[in-house]
């Protein structure tokens, strides 16, 4: 169980990161991580850290629709999976 919850934060951790990192690359205008791989990040469990980079602290990804809609969708469905292991 405690590999489990490590895991996620590692991943989670690495995503956040991620979101971080294209938000710089879109300010200095550098070639940026594409959408694509954001959103293959969130569905296969990453989605807490892109979640939080949506918000806190730069606001990245937050004014797309879809991001908006899909990524808190995503991480409920995560929550639901997480908590059938653990109960």
């Amino acid at each position: 169980m405690q590999y489990l919850l490590d895991y996620i934060l590692i991943i989670n951790l690495f995503s956040y990161l991620i979101m971080c990192a294209d938000k710089l690359k879109s300010i200095y205008q550098y070639w940026r991580i594409s959408e694509k791989i954001l959103w293959i990040c969130a569905i296969i469990g990453w989605v807490f850290g892109i979640w939080l980079g949506m918000y806190w602290p730069m606001y990245h990804k937050a004014g797309k629709r879809d991001f908006r809609l899909w990524i808190p969708i995503i991480g409920i469905i995560w929550i639901c999976i997480l908590l059938n292991f653990i109960i």
